[in-house]
């Protein structure tokens, strides 16, 4: 039984609850098709209890905002919507049931436009608050980082830069384990022998975390937006001078917080609270153009905002994974062609997005050097969307994640579609490859992402590879 461990806290997660409640709230009411009956749905907020992660020092393992008298048992936060007319997942034909990982700093309830639509496809859908984030314990982020950590782990002998120091490995295998091991607790509570794992940036990259550890358990992985794919450039360092100034201010902001330790969340508690709110409020209008209702853009803005300002725990993941500048220690680019072989990895990237869709598309062509021995890798573009996509544009990041658990002719005709992408390499033997008929190349690719960073291209380069696509067609 838990119990609220101080006032503040309290009031804190009231606030939390009662934000969570009106998103939810619409999810049920303002964003199904106009074809779905409501009635076949049925919608739980959750709280599993699950095991400590093993890697969370002892000293440490108790949650800061729920008191138990058992400091080994936690509890996975989220929602559970189950369409009442469908088989089970592996079922009829159905894929396994949707889990939703969220990204950095948000919680289960930033997929509140997602969760009727895609129930449509999937039997149940699970949206989680993972460890450390949301509803679900958050113990303080001190972990065990000794050579413990790398047993049953890829990073001892993963491909990675020489001169990583391997307490750098230590410290990102630890990291990982505290979400790996927390939702593979929770999938045992739940009973589930295969999921169809879908994370968004952060959680795409502990998506790919988990996949490496118990692929046994995941039959297809769906990135959307993912954090950590690509290998740091030099010229990357090069194409942040072409940036607007402001966007320019901000990166070199972040990276000055980033290198000092300081978190999102930390930043934000240390402001008087009148500037905190007002700058999550201003995050929420200026980054999500698309939710035009008052009431939505409160209440959406209210969830990050007390997420954000509850104790520390998993945000604190930030620094031990990645570099500043959103590049990973140590990039999945060069691990998941190391997950298990047939697996098919969906990349999702919004058209605007400032993550990279380049990698992606080089994850891919990685995959194709060893087919028999590597994932099946897809790249969908989503229209109209940023980084934060299934806010965007839900419709059509909903199809592309039913199209990527083989459901397109569940879609209505009506029903908007991503754009698929392929390498160059696959464009010039489409015939050879069914699944990839309908893609097209990079230099459509490098037309359609229009976004920041990442995909900010030299004429040079466009060139060459509009050359490269003539010579293969």
């Amino acid at each position: 039984m838990f119990f609220f461990s101080s006032p503040s806290t309290a009031s804190r997660i009231e606030a939390f609850r009662a934000a969570e409640q009106q998103l939810l709230g619409y999810a049920k009411t303002r964003f199904g098709h106009r074809n779905q009956d409501p009635s076949r749905h049925e919608f739980e907020l959750f709280d599993t209890p699950i095991s400590k992660p093993e890697v969370i020092k002892k000293s440490s393992a108790k949650c800061q905002i729920h008191e138990s008298s058992d400091t080994d048992e936690h509890s996975i936060h989220g929602v559970k919507v189950t369409n009442t007319q469908l088989g089970d997942g592996g079922e009829g034909g159905y894929p396994a049931p949707l889990v939703l990982l969220h990204g950095y700093a948000n919680g289960s309830l930033y997929f509140y436009r997602n969760l009727m639509g895609l129930s449509q496809h999937f039997g149940r859908v699970y949206a989680l608050d993972m460890m450390g984030w949301g509803l679900s314990s958050r113990p303080k982020f001190d972990l065990v980082t000794d050579e413990s950590v790398f047993e049953g782990s890829v990073h001892e002998t993963a491909d990675v830069d020489d001169d990583l120091k391997k307490s750098t490995r230590q410290k990102v295998a630890a990291a990982e384990l505290f979400f790996v091991e927390s939702l593979e607790s929770w999938r045992k509570k739940h009973n589930l022998s295969k999921m169809t794992l879908a994370g968004h940036s952060m959680g795409g990259y502990m998506s790919v975390a988990y996949a490496e550890r118990y692929p046994e358990h995941v039959e297809c992985l769906i990135l959307m937006s993912p954090v950590g794919v690509p290998v740091k450039r030099p010229e990357d360092d090069k194409r942040l001078k072409s940036l607007p100034f402001y966007l320019r201010g901000m990166v070199s902001t972040a990276r000055y917080l980033f290198n000092s330790g300081i978190t999102p969340g930390a930043f934000l508690r240390s402001l008087p609270l009148s500037r905190s709110k007002a700058m999550v409020d201003g995050y929420i209008e200026n980054r999500l153009p698309a939710i035009t209702c008052e009431d939505e853009r409160e209440h959406l803005s209210e969830y990050l905002y007390q997420n954000s300002m509850m104790p520390s725990s998993g945000e604190s993941c930030l620094s031990a994974v990645l570099e500043a500048g959103a590049f990973a220690r140590i990039p999945l680019v060069n691990r998941i062609p190391n997950i298990k072989p047939g697996l098919e990895v969906h990349f999702i990237y919004g058209e605007n997005d400032w993550m990279g869709y380049q990698g992606g598309l080089d994850t891919q062509r990685l995959c194709l050097k060893k087919p028999d021995d590597s994932p099946t890798v897809f790249v969908h573009g989503v229209r109209n969307a940023s980084h934060l996509l299934m806010l965007d544009n839900y419709e059509e990041l909903n199809a592309a994640l039913i199209i990527a658990a083989n459901g397109e002719h569940r879609l209505t005709r009506d029903t908007p579609r991503p754009i698929e992408f392929a390498c160059n390499e696959l464009v010039g033997y489409r015939s050879m490859h069914k699944s990839y008929r309908g893609a097209i190349g990079e230099t459509h690719a490098a037309a359609f992402f229009r976004g920041g960073r990442f995909n900010i291209r030299e004429q040079n380069e466009v060139d060459e590879e509009e050359k490269a696509e003539e010579n293969l067609s």
